[in-house]
């Protein structure tokens, strides 16, 4: 039998750059993840202008905003029962924020507002703080 002179890493060697690269993973990670929730939140802020203008065009047309029960529905179908609509006011519906949850929308809003629209956060509840804090479109 002839053994060739082929090189090859040892195990040892494997393991020590599969240790080294989980540890800069380990550093470059949260780095990452801090900016994923950033984005989220900057994403349903967006959202939510995009939502309000709507809301707007749907008062200009129709004379009101939908009512709580109607919802933000109304915005890119057509009930078929409201006089003067003349939607689709958003390209397409925008049902959930970044995190999953749908936006919570309501009529008449708080504080003298005209409607409450806000993302209660990545927990999906009113309050929080930080990622977990509510995005209202009156901030």
């Amino acid at each position: 039998m002839k053994f060739s002179n082929k090189k090859a890493f040892t195990l040892i060697e494997l393991l020590v750059v599969i240790v080294i690269i989980g540890l800069l993973a380990s550093l470059v990670a949260p780095t990452l993840f801090g900016k994923l929730e950033d984005a989220k939140v900057k994403t349903a802020k967006a959202q939510l202008s995009m939502i309000s203008t709507a809301l707007d065009a749907f008062k200009l047309d129709v004379g009101r905003y939908p009512t709580t029960q109607e919802g933000l529905k109304v915005l890119w179908e057509n009930p078929g029962n409201i006089p003067n609509w003349h939607g689709k006011y958003l390209p397409k519906p925008i049902r959930k924020d970044p995190w999953g949850h749908p936006y919570y929308y309501k009529v008449p809003g708080k504080n003298g507002e005209p409607y409450e629209l806000e993302s209660f956060g990545a927990d999906g509840k009113p309050g929080g703080t930080g990622i977990n804090k509510d995005i209202s479109v009156w901030q």
